[in-house]
């Protein structure tokens, strides 16, 4: 039911299809009265070769059965995970299956948004745990103050990276995956990837650092003032001892939700990111394919990550009954 409801509002209900019908018929249009081998032809004649030709383009994509009967089929492929064709998109080796076109770019997002998540979650945990434990200290109230700046999205900050560190210290590249031509050896080629991943990596952290450390750190200081956390620390018991047993494990079920949701949430990129500093992940895919107005791209990327998102709740089930007794499956 879920995979069906994803369809349909990724296609929003129709919409999409409609869009490209018009598009269709407009190009066949356009192509008709653009051809000199039909100049002799009335105007009636034209109408006449126009609708017979967008009935068959119709048809060949499917368009010319109630969405209702299109919306079954897209699921019956969504299920078998046969995402079908392309309308326009193609992979960068030529390929117009959308699960080449999202399984080349899928990769590259993962490495850069995921790493960018796993790094901001620890940071995060780490910095909001210790300032839970020193509350009302300078470091304390610098975050607090500094928090605001994370409603700045993380690609605005990259702006800014670009023009200190590209246009003028010269010393990072301004956008792009690997050095062109790409460099000889594995190891080069390693640290290539590294220099292009650091400032979307460093704009992401900086966006996101102040309110998460701050957002964590309230949550925990929810955990510090319970009464067993005081017993335990009027039994003398190890600072380290108190974190990691009276509060950090507590809360862990919902650390570990969040961890997971944001994990998940990075596989689908970040659209304005990957285009400011040219990165060819999923995002800029889902960019295009809104542009084009390519639906099956669409729907192909939506229903990836719904799967993702279903796998994930199921595994989230799991793990909380391995850290929490009183949850059972």
């Amino acid at each position: 039911m879920a995979v069906y409801l994803t369809i349909v509002v990724a296609n929003a209900g129709g919409y999409v299809d409609k869009l490209i019908e018009t598009e269709i018929r407009m190009n066949v249009a356009m192509a008709i009265k653009e051809d000199p081998t039909l100049r002799g032809y009335t105007e009636e004649q034209k109408m006449s070769l126009i609708e017979s030709q967008v009935k068959t383009q119709l048809k060949m994509k499917g368009l010319d059965k109630p969405f209702f009967i299109r919306s079954l089929y897209h699921l019956r492929n969504a299920l078998t995970l046969d995402l079908g064709t392309a309308m326009w998109m193609t992979s960068d080796s030529g390929s117009m299956k959308v699960k080449n076109i999202i399984l080349e770019r899928l990769p590259l997002t993962i490495l850069l948004f995921t790493t960018a998540t796993v790094l901001i979650f620890f940071i995060n945990l780490f910095l909001g745990l210790k300032l839970s434990q020193k509350y009302g200290s300078f470091l304390d109230k610098l975050i607090v103050y500094l928090s605001p700046l994370s409603t700045i999205p993380g690609w605005f900050y990259g702006i800014f990276l670009l023009l200190i560190f590209y246009s003028w210290l010269h010393i990072l590249p301004h956008g792009g995956f690997m050095d062109f031509p790409p460099p000889p050896t594995l190891w080069e080629k390693i640290l290539s990837v590294i220099k292009h991943m650091i400032l979307p990596l460093s704009a992401w952290l900086i966006s996101s650092i102040f309110v998460g450390t701050y957002s964590e750190r309230n949550f925990f200081l929810i955990y510090s003032t319970e009464d067993y956390v005081e017993v335990a620390r009027a039994k003398g018991l190890p600072q380290k001892d108190v974190e990691r047993k009276y509060i950090l494990r507590p809360a862990l079920p919902p650390i570990i939700t969040s961890f997971a949701l944001s994990v998940i949430s990075s596989w689908m990129g970040a659209i304005i990111t990957e285009h400011i500093f040219s990165w060819p992940g999923l995002g800029m895919v889902l960019s295009q394919a809104i542009g084009m107005f390519d639906a099956p791209v669409i729907i192909g990327v939506t229903v990836i990550y719904a799967y993702l998102l279903a796998g994930t709740v199921l595994l989230l089930d799991f793990i909380y009954a391995i850290i929490d007794p009183r949850v059972r499956i």
